[in-house]
């Protein structure tokens, strides 16, 4: 299979350009009619060019693919039947992309979790193992139910964190704003007149004009700087593996913030357990697998040490109090949910607590993070009007009329 980039044209007139798998140019002009397109031209590009395009394949329209399978399945439709008629009513190019290369996969042999596996950046490992244990259990329905509601949980963590940033990105964007303006052009049309007025400047007067000047002079270097660090730090995370570990153990380190990252990865990672381990899927395996999806490499590398303790014999919720990874009141759940067999309902308990215990944390910080930013940008426009207007308000008073 050759990846294509092609021009083509929809019924109303559209043009449409795109990125398609096909075996040569007569399969991709097959393909393109069955998504309703009129192939106009195509070239082969390069595989790595194509991979950037299939992660732009949102949650929402995942939770919408599990749930019509879903409703399908359970229903007797055949997977070729509901995969199509998915297809024909995505208005994601590339998800119908995808999705056509999943009908012809599958019409080839293939089986769904297969045809899933040929794109990672979509469907990640946990997703796909599930679907492989739907299939070989007969329990597909209730698997793609599990995976709409984990989805649906996932989307709702993702939109409070959303939620929680704006407001402080906004108002540290119009306090940035202002600052700047007021050390760039307010200050310096000020500052010879205060500077000649005669008299001794107050010493927040002082500090502001040294910092005005200071922000003329070296605009560049203020500038410029803070994003190439950032830039830096990234690339050294992505390709240096001692400093990701060390910018993870900061970030899990930082108080209050650190303690709901921590508590987010947790909750995933309970909850892909979870449904992974009730869908027949073993332990090792079920640590092989979560470990990839914690996004921390600190909590990666407890699991790693959980993983080989397992796998030595030790119990699970001794091979957990070991690691450090979990609090006494969890290893003890995950201990009662051994003994009784009911691993499955620990873990989802677990992943409950967590997932509420972020949310009220959350909302904790909204109430608080709102005042708090106001008053600093108060405080902070209330010192720079000070040191500008407070000399000019003292020679005034100290004129005789």
């Amino acid at each position: 299979m050759a990846l294509f980039r092609y021009k083509a044209v929809d019924a109303r007139g559209k043009m449409i350009f795109g990125r398609l798998e096909a075996g040569n140019d007569d399969d991709l002009e097959l393909r393109l009619s069955r998504m309703g397109l009129d192939l106009i031209h195509a070239r082969p590009v390069r595989r790595h060019q194509g991979g950037a395009l299939r992660r732009r394949v949102r949650r929402a329209e995942l939770i919408t693919f599990c749930f019509h399978l879903e409703q399908l399945t359970r229903a007797g439709i055949p997977i070729l039947d509901g995969l199509t008629d998915l297809r024909d009513s995505i208005t994601n190019l590339r998800f119908r992309e995808v999705l056509d290369s999943l009908i012809d996969d599958i019409e080839g042999g293939r089986t769904l979790s297969q045809a899933l596996a040929r794109f990672p950046s979509v469907f990640n490992e946990v997703f796909v193992n599930l679907i492989r244990s739907g299939e070989l259990s007969g329990t597909l329905p209730d698997i793609l139910r599990e995976l709409t509601e984990t989805l649906k949980w996932q989307d709702e963590l993702a939109a409070h964190m959303k939620k929680i940033m704006i407001y402080p990105a906004i108002v540290a964007t119009v306090v940035i704003g202002v600052v700047i303006f007021l050390l760039a052009y307010l200050v310096p049309q000020l500052s010879s007149f205060l500077s000649h007025m005669g008299q001794a400047l107050p010493y927040h007067t002082r500090l502001l004009l040294a910092l005005s000047e200071g922000f003329l002079d070296y605009w560049e270097f203020i500038v410029l700087v803070p994003p190439f660090l950032l830039v830096l730090l990234l690339y050294l995370r992505r390709v240096n593996p001692r400093v990701d570990y060390r910018i993870d153990a900061m970030l899990l380190g930082m108080p209050y913030i650190g303690e709901i990252l921590h508590k987010i990865v947790l909750a995933r990672f309970a909850s892909n357990f979870a449904i992974m381990y009730g869908a027949g899927v073993s332990i090792m395996e079920c640590l092989g697998i979560s470990r990839t999806l914690t996004g921390n490499r600190v909590i990666t590398e407890s699991l790693d040490r959980v993983r080989t303790q397992v796998a030595e014999g030790i119990g699970l919720s001794t091979a957990f109090e070991n690691a450090g990874l979990f609090p006494t009141l969890v290893v003890r759940m995950v201990r009662v949910g051994e003994t009784t067999g009911a691993l499955e309902d620990a873990l989802r308990n677990i992943s409950y607590f967590y997932s509420r215990d972020v949310r009220e944390s959350i909302e904790r910080i909204q109430k608080l993070i709102e005042p708090a930013l106001t008053v600093v940008l108060g405080v902070m426009l209330g010192w720079l009007m000070l040191s500008v207007l407070g000399p000019i308000y003292e020679i005034i008073g100290n004129m005789d009329f």
